[in-house]
């Protein structure tokens, strides 16, 4: 940004006119005084039908210009149009690619069928920067779908995060979803899923793909609760805001009072002495004695554990 800065006095003068291209998220890496006095512009990526028209092109400037003759299938200029990922320059690399790539038949014409369009083309439609902004719209999407219960469309992100090569990324989402979305609605989910991200760890690509997609679907298919998520950041909210306080004298470490202590003994009830292995007694400090933070979700696993407790504590 130090760089950035040395050209704002001619920008601000009128000395120069800087025109510029990044691939990266200008609002990130272009300095605040500089994106002030432009006019940003984000370049979409072109639709498939659109591209037809250049392809065309692209080949009719090859015929004109090098005397080649083609005979394009049209499923062949709909792969290139689509497998370029919206980016005109690369479906003409393709183009190119093809015209040099195909030897030409006894009447010297070229024939660009879509197989060989197919074996050209099949990675240029991923568009993947590990730390830049289509990164965190995949793992989000990714992590989103798993949560939204959509197993179609998370498996269509966990296949873009495994063909860009981001194994790591794809475990780590699909970890913190079953954790994070599923959670106490189906618990065994935990090791179910830590034991497909290990197994897809210690096999790497592509067979990592297998325990991913059975793991990621079983995310997508379980009953949902957010009950211990919830229920720690409320607590981590009252920590943040000092809400505390001295822990009850009865949960304390203290095995020996001194001479001086008029509460002799620790007072503790220890709960499996008692009916149901359960006792009324306070844990929380006295200053947060009645806050409460966990929230039975309405799934079949927490209300079968509310209906036995409600039961236990002579609740209605």
């Amino acid at each position: 940004k130090k760089q950035q800065q040395t050209l704002l006095e001619y920008i601000e003068v009128g000395s120069i006119t800087l025109i510029a291209s990044t691939t990266e998220n200008p609002y990130f890496y272009v300095y605040n005084a500089i994106l002030s006095r432009s006019t940003v512009f984000e370049f979409k990526a072109v639709d498939p039908v659109d591209i037809v028209p250049a392809v065309k092109r692209a080949f009719g400037y090859l015929e004109e210009k090098r005397g080649l003759k083609f005979n394009i299938e049209d499923a062949a200029m709909k792969h290139i149009s689509s497998a370029c990922g919206g980016d005109v320059r690369k479906a003409i690399n393709s183009v190119e690619l093809c015209a040099l790539s195909t030897k030409p038949d006894p009447n010297g014409i070229i024939n660009i069928t879509v197989e060989t369009a197919r074996s050209l083309t099949q990675r240029s439609a991923m568009k993947y920067d590990r730390n830049g902004d289509e990164h965190y719209d995949i793992v989000s999407a990714y992590q989103k779908s798993m949560r939204g219960s959509d197993p179609d469309a998370a498996l269509h992100y966990l296949a873009r995060l495994l063909d860009a090569g981001d194994l790591p990324s794809a475990c780590r989402r699909l970890m913190v979803c079953a954790c994070e979305d599923v959670g106490l609605a189906y618990p065994m989910i935990i090791p179910i899923v830590k034991a497909a991200v290990d197994a897809a760890l210690m096999l790497g690509l592509p067979e990592a793909r297998i325990p991913l997609a059975d793991a990621v679907v079983l995310v997508c298919t379980s009953p949902k609760s957010i009950s211990g998520i919830s229920g720690i950041d409320a607590a981590l909210d009252d920590i943040h805001k000092g809400k505390s306080g001295p822990i009850p004298r009865q949960l304390q470490n203290k095995h020996y009072d001194g001479a001086d202590n008029p509460n002799k003994g620790q007072f503790y009830l220890y709960p499996h002495m008692y009916e149901n292995h359960w006792v009324y007694q306070q844990y929380l400090p006295d200053a947060i004695k009645n806050a409460h933070y966990y929230e039975f979700s309405d799934n079949k696993m927490e209300q079968a554990a509310k209906a036995y407790w409600d039961k236990i504590k002579n609740k209605k």
